[in-house]
């Protein structure tokens, strides 16, 4: 088997600013000026709040600016249009925490994505308020800390939490069914820095057994959505969502298996599009490229 000839590293610019004419055409003239070669562009502009949005990727194998001098140069023209802009390259890839408690579905997801290289990123460590994952993460060679927290440990709980994604210089930190509400202080040391999954139930059917009650009402479509934290519970701006219809001659089982189902596939989309630098945040809502 012939392997793929490794790919050039790659510049990406996420930009949002104020929408106005000359944008496009001076961002890539910048990167043609220097030698760069466009792979991806995607732009979009929010016609009620006259935002503009874009990513852009380009090759820097005969690219003739330095990484700091891309800043560098690159910032007049961010100040010029008032930009919100992160620079980002193809080989820096995010470290990455799981959270989990009892339900592996999606852990598992994950481990097997991140074997197999669908995830640019590194995994060091696995948090758990239960050993059910310790075997997963051992078998994985991935760290493994187990966190029980009650009501009166909870915020040292979390303050032990902080230290160690600290420690470990985590970039992303991702739920995967970690049956937990985070404090506001733990959200505020990872903003726009921590995704969840859930069934897309919210607001009805809220609390334990969520299938059991939507078996017993009969819906006819179960869906997943993956968003990120904020400190409104489960109201953070969306990534990404899907759905599935539901019969009659499903079975409560059913149900549960599809939702499942949904929420690997809803909770990995997310998480490569934040991992591929394809998301940008304004407002409550998020543009995904």
């Amino acid at each position: 088997m012939t392997k793929a000839p490794e790919q050039p590293d790659r510049a990406i610019l996420l930009i949002s600013c104020p929408d106005q004419s000359g944008i496009t055409a001076s961002v890539t003239k910048f990167i043609a000026d220097h030698g760069g070669n466009i792979l991806h562009a995607d732009q979009h502009i929010d016609d009620q709040e006259e935002i503009f949005f874009m990513r852009i990727e380009w090759s820097l194998e005969d690219f003739k600016l330095t990484r700091d001098e891309i800043t560098r140069d690159f910032s007049p023209f961010a100040d010029h249009f008032r930009m919100d802009w992160s620079l980002h390259f193809s080989d820096e890839h995010p470290r990455m925490a799981v959270f989990v408690s009892r339900h592996m579905h999606c852990l598992y997801d994950i481990l097997y994505r991140y074997k197999s290289g669908q995830l640019a990123c590194t995994i060091p460590l696995i948090i758990s308020n239960h050993r059910e994952a310790e075997d997963i993460a051992r078998d994985h060679h991935i760290d493994f800390h187990h966190i029980p927290i009650t009501a009166e440990t909870k915020v040292d709980q979390e303050q032990r939490e902080i230290q160690i994604l600290q420690d470990a210089h985590i970039d992303l930190v991702v739920l995967a069914r970690y049956h937990q509400i985070l404090t506001a202080n733990f959200i505020e040391h990872f903003p726009n820095r921590i995704i969840n999954i859930h069934h897309s139930f919210l607001p009805a059917f809220a609390g334990g057994s969520p299938y059991a009650q939507a078996y017993r009402k009969g819906v006819k479509l179960i869906g997943a959505t993956s968003h990120f934290v904020t400190e409104q519970l489960d109201e953070g701006p969306i990534i990404e969502q899907n759905t599935s219809r539901i019969s009659h001659r499903d079975t409560l089982q059913d149900l549960k298996q599809k939702g499942e189902d949904l929420e690997r596939i809803v909770f990995s989309r997310a998480i490569i599009a934040a991992l591929e630098r394809r998301i940008l945040i304004y407002g409550n809502k998020t543009v995904v490229f």
